[in-house]
């Protein structure tokens, strides 16, 4: 699966989340709560992950769930096997404990840019793997030959993404 550009996606979420914990750290006193923060400026309001938040949170407790839920980010994104159960529970379980309505707010948010984003690891599994088949001993389906095609596809989609999750660079001379 080519999930580069949802990589890039949640890097770029990883980004906002930053820059808010940044601006709020900045502008407003640690027992404040986001969301009377985010009342009262107007620079906040293009972080609509905030308002999924329960509205008791302080400033200090979001910059603590945001330290604990994003710092395996950068890690993870760059795992060449992409651990989307990991990603997402860490956020739900460090800025979303007890926050249902929240968590799905957020989640829908999120999934705006990466559709399989706070899915857990059994509903992936019903909807991107297919059911084994039972077959008799020597039975074959019209889907074998094509899994020899989609392999000998394979081959060139690994030279492809060979400078995964960039590009390699090219030469201009």
């Amino acid at each position: 699966m080519d999930d580069r550009f949802d990589r890039r996606e949640l890097l770029l979420h990883l980004g906002d989340i930053l820059h808010a914990l940044n601006y709020l750290t900045a502008k407003a006193k640690p027992g404040i709560s986001v969301t009377q923060v985010l009342q009262k400026d107007d620079a906040l309001q293009t972080f609509g992950f905030l308002r999924a938040l329960t509205p008791q949170m302080t400033v200090a407790e979001f910059g603590a769930g945001v330290a604990s839920a994003f710092s395996q980010w950068p890690k993870e994104l760059l795992e060449t096997e992409l651990n989307r159960d990991a990603l997402a529970s860490a956020v739900k379980d460090n800025l979303f404990q007890g926050n249902v309505d929240g968590w799905n707010a957020y989640v829908a948010h999120i999934r705006k840019d990466v559709p399989w984003f706070g899915i857990g690891p059994r509903e992936v599994k019903r909807t991107e793997l297919p059911e084994p088949v039972n077959r008799a001993a020597g039975e074959t389906t019209t889907a074998e030959p094509n899994a020899r095609v989609l392999s000998a596809a394979g081959a060139d989609v690994r030279n492809e993404k060979r400078g995964w999750p960039w590009p390699e660079p090219r030469l201009t001379s």
